[in-house]
């Protein structure tokens, strides 16, 4: 079977009713109440998008997150009622996309649900796609692949997107704003998930990440990829 949707949550009552909103206006979404129960349903179907609570019955939603993440590069998008800090923190280090806390409001999590699933299907990829190699850091905008080095690095779906926009525009600000509309094409993205994200791009491709060369911040305004000369 092939969703455009997954929700793995054990407060069945709203999974349910979430899954049949979505199901209403053409999303087609299933809905599982436990990490066992998603594990099977993903081994046997195929979905384009996941909404993941934290607290599950038999375990948790980071530990799932990491699993699905060995096999799978989908949108994941937590949703819990847990709305500190350190928990959207850890979510999006962990391979999550976004964080959206409970209690929401249904039109607004299905309208996100549908800019990530147009973004992610290439409707609303980035116009200018531009390699970049300067001996350490290699983009293949093709074949999609980030090499230092020589070596792999590997990066979420829309760490690509985003580092592949910054090239696109290299050694010019890109502002928060437009990096929103551009990459994410959705308002609701906040400041905070756009940081960890870039931080994660950082530590994929920087010499050192707490000092970098490529991606440099313009406090209060956005971030710049800055073209280095022939480092071989």
């Amino acid at each position: 079977m092939k969703l455009d949707c997954l929700i793995i949550d054990d407060e069945k009552e709203l999974a349910d009713n979430t899954c049949e909103y979505f199901n209403m206006f053409e999303v087609k979404t299933a809905a599982v109440y436990s990490s066992a129960e998603a594990r099977t349903f993903l081994r046997n179907n195929e979905v384009r998008m996941i909404l993941l609570d934290i607290n599950l019955s038999d375990g948790n939603g980071f530990e799932l997150c990491k699993y699905i993440r060995q096999t799978l590069n989908i949108p994941i998008l937590f949703i819990s009622a847990r709305n500190t800090d350190d928990d959207k923190i850890i979510a999006l280090n962990i391979g999550g996309d976004d964080y959206i806390e409970k209690p929401y409001s249904l039109g607004v999590l299905f309208a996100k649900v549908k800019v990530v699933l147009k973004r992610f299907a290439g409707q609303d990829t980035p116009e200018e796609k531009e390699d970049y190699d300067d001996g350490y850091l290699k983009i293949d905008s093709t074949n999609k692949t980030v090499l230092v080095m020589g070596q792999e690095k590997k990066i979420t779906a829309i760490e690509w997107k985003l580092l592949e926009y910054l090239i696109a525009n290299k050694n010019r600000l890109v502002e928060k704003n437009e990096i929103f509309d551009k990459v994410w094409n959705d308002k609701y993205t906040t400041d905070g998930t756009l940081n960890v994200h870039i931080r994660k791009i950082r530590e994929a491709i920087e010499r050192d990440a707490q000092n970098p060369e490529y991606i440099v911040t313009v406090w209060k305004e956005g971030y710049k990829f800055i073209a280095q000369k022939d480092r071989r």
